[in-house]
C-alpha cells in the first residue's frame, strides 16, 4: 500500500469511500445520513436502531451499514491502482463544478483520464440505442461540431446515439466524457472497450461504481442525472416516447439545464420522444448555432484548452479580432479604449469597428464614448 497516494490513507477519505461502497446508500441517502450523524465515520459508527430512525433507512440497509467494516476497501483501492483508475471525492479541486450544483452529487467518483477546466463548457448528446442512419449521422455531426467549437461532449458510451456522439468528438480532436452505469474496468457494452480507451485518452470515463462492478438496470437512470448535471444543456437525438433519453431530458429540466431536440421523420417511432419534447418547449436544433444562441452566461468563467477566459458559450464562435477584444475585457471591469487597444494589440480603427459588432451581439456595452465593458 506504500505506492498509494496519501489521500487513500486518510481516515476521513476511507470512511467516505467505505460508505459509498455500501449497496443501497445512494447520494440522497448519504446526504440524509450525514445531516443526522455529521461525518461519514459517524454514520458507520451508528447503531442499527439509530440508523433506522433516519428517513429511508430500513432494517436491510441498516444491517449493510453496520457491517460495512467487512468491505475490503484496500482491495478496491489496489484494483484502482492496478487498473489506472483514480478516485475523486466531492471536495477534490478537480471535481466538476457543474456536478456540485445538482441536488445529489456523488460523494465519490471513479475516474479514468483527466478532468479539465475546459469541461465547464460541456454539452450532452443522448438518444436511442436503436438509432437510424439519420440519427447516427446527426449525433456524430453534432459531437464533431461541438468539439470543434471548443465544447466537451458528454454522453453514456451506450450503443447508438451515445457512441456516435463520442466518435464525432474524437474525430474532431476534442474532449469527450462518458458516464458509465458499470465499473470503469467492466465496460458495457463490451464491444465499446476500444471506444472507452479512446475516450479516456482524449477526455474521461466516470462512474459511481468501483472498477469491476457489473451494470445493473437501476444504475442507468441514476447515471443519466450525471450526464445532464455535468452539462450546460442536453441535445436529444432520436428517442422513443418511453426511453432513457427522455429520463435524461427530465433530469436536465429539473437541474435547470437547457434541453434541445433534433426533429426526425414523423413515421419514425424513435422520433416521437423528440417531437414531444419540442411540443413541451424544448429548443429545436438544426445547427450548433441554435445551441449557442440558447445557452446563457456561465455561472462562473471557464478556461478553454488554450487558456482563454470564457463568460458565455457564444464566445466560442467569435472571430480572431472579436476574441481579442473579449479577452481584453476579461476582468469584467469598465475599460477605456486606450487600454483595450493596448491589451488586444489591435489598431484603434479595428477596435472601434469590432466593438460595434460586439455591441450588436449584446456581448459588450459602451458606458461612455471612451469606456466599454463586457455585457456577459
Amino acid at each position: 500500500m506504500s505506492l498509494l497516494p496519501d489521500q487513500f490513507e486518510d481516515p476521513a477519505f476511507r470512511a467516505k469511500l467505505r460508505l459509498a461502497l455500501v449497496s443501497g446508500v445512494g447520494p440522497r441517502t448519504s446526504q440524509v445520513l450525514l445531516e443526522r450523524f455529521g461525518t461519514h465515520a459517524g454514520v458507520l459508527a451508528a447503531t442499527r436502531s439509530e440508523l433506522e430512525r433516519v428517513s429511508g433507512v430500513g432494517p436491510k440497509l441498516s444491517q449493510k451499514i453496520t457491517t460495512a467494516g467487512e468491505i475490503d476497501i484496500d482491495r478496491e483501492i489496489s484494483l484502482c491502482v492496478d487498473f489506472d483508475v483514480d478516485i475523486m471525492a466531492l471536495e477534490d479541486a478537480r471535481y466538476p463544478h457543474l456536478l456540485t450544483e445538482i441536488p445529489d452529487p456523488p460523494s465519490i467518483l471513479f475516474l479514468r483520464g483527466d478532468i479539465s477546466p475546459a469541461d465547464a463548457m460541456s454539452v450532452a448528446i443522448v438518444g436511442t440505442r436503436h438509432a437510424s442512419s439519420y440519427g447516427l449521422a446527426q449525433a456524430e455531426r453534432f459531437g464533431y461540431e461541438l468539439a470543434k467549437a471548443g465544447f466537451t461532449v458528454v454522453s453514456g458510451l451506450a450503443r447508438g446515439i451515445d457512441a456516435a456522439a463520442h466518435r464525432g468528438a474524437l474525430r474532431a480532436g476534442g474532449r469527450t466524457i462518458a458516464f458509465l452505469a458499470s465499473g470503469l474496468r467492466s465496460i458495457y457494452p463490451p464491444e465499446h472497450e476500444t471506444l472507452a480507451d479512446e475516450v479516456a485518452e482524449q477526455g474521461a470515463l466516470l462512474s459511481e461504481s468501483p472498477p469491476l462492478a457489473k451494470p445493473l438496470s437501476g444504475a442507468f437512470p441514476q447515471r443519466n442525472r450525471l450526464i445532464t448535471g455535468m452539462s450546460l444543456g442536453v441535445i436529444v437525438v432520436e428517442a422513443a416516447t418511453r426511453s432513457g433519453a427522455l429520463i435524461s431530458a427530465r433530469c436536465a429540466m429539473e437541474q435547470g439545464r437547457e434541453v434541445f431536440a433534433i426533429p426526425g421523420r414523423i413515421d419514425n417511432a424513435n422520433a416521437r420522444g423528440c417531437h414531444r419534447l419540442l411540443k413541451d418547449g424544448a429548443k429545436l436544433v438544426e445547427s450548433i448555432d441554435d445551441v449557442l444562441e440558447e445557452l446563457g452566461p456561465l455561472t462562473r468563467p471557464a478556461k478553454t484548452e488554450d487558456g482563454k477566459t470564457i463568460h458565455a458559450p457564444i464566445e466560442l464562435q467569435l472571430n480572431e479580432m472579436e476574441t481579442a477584444i473579449m479577452q481584453a475585457l476579461a476582468d469584467g471591469q469598465p475599460t477605456d479604449m486606450d487600454s483595450v487597444v493596448s491589451r488586444s494589440g489591435l489598431p484603434i480603427q479595428n477596435v472601434l469597428s469590432t466593438i460595434c459588432v460586439l455591441e450588436m451581439r449584446r456581448l459588450v456595452r459602451r458606458l461612455s464614448g471612451v469606456s466599454v465593458q463586457r455585457a456577459v
